[in-house]
């Protein structure tokens, strides 16, 4: 069933929402409020919810993901701008240039509440324009405007030119930097200068399209069913919050040492787990030489994002773009063999400058590394740099080179998946890689639910909704699990059926955040985001429907992905996780015959048969049966 099909729009008022979306033809340069159905709302969310459904009715299959028909969209989640902590999040989707299947990403800052007070709960746009552009909003109202003159500047200096060109310096911006325009594979959208929308290549479309940025302003949130349950809550979480978060005094970066003890830590492209130089490298080591103040996100007192500055002879860091997060700090340190903290400080910079990912190009050049130690590429090939692990302005000399997509950076541009196979020779085994997105700093042979998600889940491994092993272990329990039935204290590193339970149970609670518009580092209970949902939409919210709407999304962004010609051979962890760690624990690997066990297992509970394909039950059950026209 087409669920727009028929519908008479603004059957009523729907509470925590705007009731409107906002299609942006670009190719037409036009811009046109819809108003979509309540059981839309009710079905979907928003975030992630909405934008699976989206993208799988709008586009045509096989289209192109830096052509017109791709199609690029916003979508917030009805707690985005509620008065709660944590709740500044937004969701960005598009068919992938990395993968070529479905991308999604998330970020934090002001910009997603900002759209929820100027009057929209998504942004679809579609087509190219002619011209480099910029959507405006504000209050309500939209308009393209010309974006020539923006064209080629950084980020933080086309943020500043656009508020100086409204005349107003609230503004809030999502933003593509030359990364983006010159559609690097791993561009990212930076909300606000420095909160990065960064993984699945989305900046590579929304540059495609000639979208330079979209500037917002919003004064009036949508009215709520229950203001103050929602305000009581969040003095609750204003007032625990230390308590229930550890992100608090050093930002995500806090576990670096932690993680390089238990063989977590990402080193030399992952041929290891734990870093001579963690400590050197260490959020608070960050904090503590070259840390300027902590702030963060709309509505949140948590403040873990850390500003850096650095002005010494031969490096200079604007704190203007922030400072390194967790995967950062492991993307270009330890996974690249360096414990140069100013190097790394630098490669945040560069990447939120120019707009591309921090993982998959800090990734792409440990890949790079290895190549280069094993003859795969020469000297020649680098153009002179001496890319060896651990040379810290060899890092920072190629991260250019990607930018400016000239001599080995042209290559490496594209990801390591498709520089691995340009190079051919074995150099496959060392992209660390699935369905094209690399891998995050996170070991799966350490943490094997963990790894069962990054195997399985069609945006490629997001670690932002994979289960984290240690939280369900006996004294790191929190007695909220048993309101999921995942309260097991299962062995971080058993691959096992029971594992794949953990990862379907507890695994359907970490996707949730993406659909609501929250922040998983601002750990409020099950119950209480089931409240705050309530309070928030007016709708009776049980938890038990809020873990069916994350399926509900799971399954159609897989059958967007099965529409686009993917398998279950893709659903698989990179070869080098068959292999212990070259210096670590010698048992952390990943058995494939246990992983594919657990993996039919997980495949069984999503309903899906086992080739991953959902079943049709499955769907009449999600109310979704209308899919299954895509999978025939």
């Amino acid at each position: 069933m087409n669920y727009l099909k028929g519908v008479k729009m603004a059957e009523r008022k729907i509470l925590g929402y705007n009731g409107k979306i906002l299609r942006v033809k670009l190719s037409e340069r036009s811009v046109v409020a819809e108003e979509w159905p309540v059981h839309f709302y009710q079905s979907f969310l928003g975030g992630r919810g909405f934008i699976a459904p989206t993208l799988l009715r709008e586009m045509k299959k096989g289209c192109d993901p830096l052509g017109p028909d791709n199609k690029l969209i916003f979508s917030l989640g009805p707690l985005t701008g509620m008065p709660l902590p944590g709740t500044a999040r937004n969701s960005v989707g598009a068919k992938s240039p990395l993968t070529g299947g479905f991308g999604e990403a998330e970020a934090g800052g002001f910009w997603g509440a900002e759209l929820k007070k100027a009057g929209f709960d998504m942004i679809i746009v579609e087509g190219i324009s002619e011209k480099p552009v910029y959507l405006h909003i504000n209050n309500g109202d939209a308009q393209l405007r010309d974006a020539s003159h923006l064209w080629g500047m950084e980020v933080a200096d086309t943020h500043k030119a656009i508020q100086k060109e409204l005349g107003d310096d609230r503004v809030r911006t999502a933003i593509i930097g030359p990364g983006g325009e010159r559609c690097i594979f791993f561009a990212c959208i930076l909300n606000d200068i420095d909160h990065a929308a960064g993984r699945t290549g989305l900046g590579a479309v929304m540059g495609s399209k000639k979208l330079k940025a979209i500037a917002v302003r919003g004064q009036e949130l949508p009215a709520i069913a229950n203001m103050e349950a929602v305000k009581e809550l969040g003095r609750w979480m204003a007032k625990n919050y230390k308590e229930v978060t550890a992100v608090w005094r050093f930002g995500t970066g806090y576990a670096v040492e932690a993680y390089s003890k238990e063989g977590n830590l990402p080193t030399c492209n992952f041929r290891d787990g734990s870093f001579d130089g963690a400590s050197k490298i260490s959020a608070r080591t960050l904090s503590e030489t070259y840390g300027i103040g902590m702030y963060g996100c709309y509505a949140c007192p948590v403040k873990c994002k850390k500003k850096v500055k650095i002005d010494e002879p031969g490096c200079c860091v604007d704190p203007i773009y922030g400072g390194p997060e967790y995967e950062t700090l492991a993307a270009f340190g330890s996974n690249c063999g360096i414990s140069d903290l100013k190097a790394i400080c630098k490669a945040h910079e560069i990447c939120n400058r120019n707009g591309i990912d921090t993982i998959s190009a800090g990734c792409t050049i440990a890949f790079a590394m290895e190549c280069f130690e094993a003859g795969l590429l020469t000297i020649k090939d680098t153009d002179g740099v001496d890319l060896t692990f651990g040379n810290a302005q060899s890092m920072l000399k190629v991260l250019e080179m990607i930018v400016q997509q000239k001599g080995i950076g042209a290559l490496l541009a594209k990801g390591s998946r498709i520089a691995a196979r340009n190079i051919g020779r074995g150099a496959d085994d060392y992209a660390i890689q699935v369905k094209g997105l690399e891998l995050a700093m996170h070991d799966p042979r350490v943490k094997k639910g963990f790894g069962i998600n990054l195997g399985v889940n069609p945006a490629g491994p997001d670690h932002a909704s994979s289960i984290q092993d240690m939280t369900l272990m006996e004294g790191q329990r929190y007695e909220d699990w048993n309101s999921i039935d995942a309260n097991d204290p299962i062995p971080v590193k058993e691959l096992s059926p029971r594992k794949a339970r953990q990862v379907y149970q507890y695994g359907m609670w970490t996707h949730l955040a993406n659909y609501l518009g929250w922040c998983i580092f601002v750990r409020y209970s099950p119950k209480q985001i089931s409240e705050a949902v309530e309070a928030v939409t007016g709708w009776s919210m049980s938890l038990w429907r809020l873990m069916k709407t994350a399926e509900r999304g799971l399954t159609l962004s897989k059958i967007f992905n099965l529409r686009e010609g993917f398998t279950e051979a893709d659903d698989v962890l990179p070869m080098r996780m068959r292999k212990p760690q070259s210096k670590g624990d010698k048992e952390a690997h990943i058995d494939p015959a246990l992983f594919d066990e657990a993996k039919r297992y997980y495949y069984y509970m999503l309903g899906w048969d086992e080739q991953g394909v959902p079943t049709r039950m499955r769907l009449v059950e999600l109310d979704i049966e209308w899919a299954a026209h895509y999978l025939s």
